[in-house]
């Protein structure tokens, strides 16, 4: 089969390289899946140039999140058989014509949904809900602010918020952003790279500042000048490429909680919150309050991950960046 292989770290995606390798074989709890579509995210440029926390042993084939149709099933897993609609992520191994993943990394595609959709879901929509809803407990008419509000995350975000009545500003780094976050059930938009964005936002909510800062960009110290009372500051990531440092005597001032959200670390800590998030999701996506958006256009064969991580490292995309592996026609075994 043909797969992105990475055999020492590189300096960017345009080193990225198709090689053909072996089918992976199954071990124990496996299902082996016939990929149709990869989500693409930012830390797999990390991952590729040995920046990212995890660093697989080299050699190794990148991409965590996929879709595809089960050619093997495992016989410890009653509930897949040949021949299924799957979605699921793995650390490793998604840009590739086929995947060997644990059963339990796996679940259904919902009938609504297409495989390039459900690509883009596995990371994206469990972050959003676990931070909006196990951590910041957004409620009925809260304002919440979403930073990076037109990238996987934050789409997921935006409508997870509006699904649960929540007033919605979304924060994008350019105004070209606006329309598809409006599309999504955003009310106001704002342009984070503007100096006096958070005096928009204490104007947007009538000076009471809003309810739930959510954040995967490095945006804390400032999202405190536009926080109520009580409010809740949602810790999702660090796009901005630093960590900062939040002076704490401003937090206690407005008596804020910022509290992470660190979605794949609750299969080990809290693993019966799993099932609670994806039934909550499937219910969602089943009602029409959630649906994945598509950057355009999909990046179709392995030869065109290099052009789809180009643009998501230089923040040229909106929702979920996918890859069809397959050219044309579908790989044989």
């Amino acid at each position: 089969m043909r797969a992105i292989v990475i055999n020492r770290w590189l300096k960017g995606p345009g080193e990225l390289e198709v090689k053909d390798i072996p089918v992976p074989t199954t071990k124990a709890g496996e299902l082996l899946v016939k990929v149709d579509s990869a989500g693409a995210n930012f830390f797999d440029v990390l991952m590729i140039e040995g920046k990212y926390q995890i660093r697989p042993p080299l050699p190794f084939t990148p991409g965590a999140e996929f879709s595809g149709t089960v050619v093997q099933a495992s016989p410890s897993d009653p509930r897949f058989a040949i021949g299924d609609r799957v979605f699921g992520s793995n650390v490793i191994g998604a840009y590739a014509e086929y995947i060997a993943v644990p059963s339990i990394q796996c679940y259904p595609i919902p009938p609504s949904l297409s495989f390039e959709q459900a690509a883009g879901i596995y990371i994206t929509y469990p972050t959003s809900y676990a931070g909006l809803v196990l951590r910041a407990r957004v409620q009925r008419d809260d304002w919440v602010l979403v930073h990076a509000a037109a990238g996987g995350v934050g789409i997921a975000a935006v409508q997870i918020a509006k699904a649960l009545g929540a007033r919605v500003i979304a924060a994008t780094g350019s105004e070209d952003k606006f329309d598809i976050c409006l599309q999504q059930g955003a009310e106001h938009c704002i342009n984070y790279r503007d100096s006096d964005w958070t005096d928009r936002v204490l104007k947007l909510t009538g000076g009471k500042g809003v309810d739930v800062v959510y954040d995967p960009v490095g945006l804390v110290e400032r999202s405190l000048k536009c926080v109520a009372w009580n409010g809740r500051i949602i810790v999702v990531g660090f796009a901005a490429g630093t960590i900062e440092n939040v002076p704490t005597n401003r937090i206690l001032l407005k008596n804020v909680a910022v509290t992470g959200v660190h979605w794949g670390a609750y299969a080990r800590n809290e693993p019966e919150r799993i099932p609670e998030v994806w039934n909550a999701l499937f219910k969602l996506a089943e009602d029409g309050l959630i649906r994945p958006v598509m950057f355009q256009p999909i990046f179709y064969g392995l030869d065109q991950v290099k052009d789809a991580l180009k643009a998501i490292a230089h923040r040229e995309t909106y929702g979920k960046v996918i890859v069809k592996p397959a050219e044309s026609s579908a790989p044989k075994l």
